[in-house]
């Protein structure tokens, strides 16, 4: 119940900055700023769904407490990291630092690095289990 009344006051308090953000005095868009949003609310919101579903079994180092398979983790192996870059891409959007961007091919590679390691750790725990699960979600 806390994370969805901090969720409530976070999205009054965005609304309200965005609104002065995205309309410029003489009613112009900022493009930059839509498309940001478009890309950072949703992602942001997935992350969120992921980590919820993670529940105990998030840690920052890969730990091997149970394997996760349901909900979002069906479809998806590693929704924390991909939903978690889209969202950093989606505010550098919203934020107008798009030669900053550059810096989410490290980042993505950072993910990838970190998703590998949580791999073998998962494999090696649970063996043909999540061999089998591997095989049937992206990526």
């Amino acid at each position: 119940m806390r994370w969805a009344l901090a969720a409530a006051v976070a999205a009054l308090a965005a609304g309200t900055m965005i609104g002065s953000f995205v309309i410029l005095d003489n009613g112009a868009v900022r493009w930059h700023h839509i498309i940001g949003l478009a890309i950072a609310i949703p992602a942001l919101a997935m992350w969120v769904l992921a980590r919820r579903e993670l529940g105990s079994s998030f840690a920052v180092l890969p730990e091997a407490r149970r394997l996760v398979t349901t909900g979002i983790y069906s479809r998806i192996r590693h929704p924390v990291y991909i939903f978690g870059w889209l969202f950093i891409g989606g505010l550098l959007t919203f934020m107008g630092a798009l030669p900053v961007l550059v810096l989410l091919v490290p980042l993505g590679l950072l993910q990838i690095w970190r998703a590998r390691r949580e791999e073998r750790v998962l494999e090696a725990a649970f063996g043909d289990e999540y061999r089998r699960y591997r095989d049937t979600t992206w990526p």
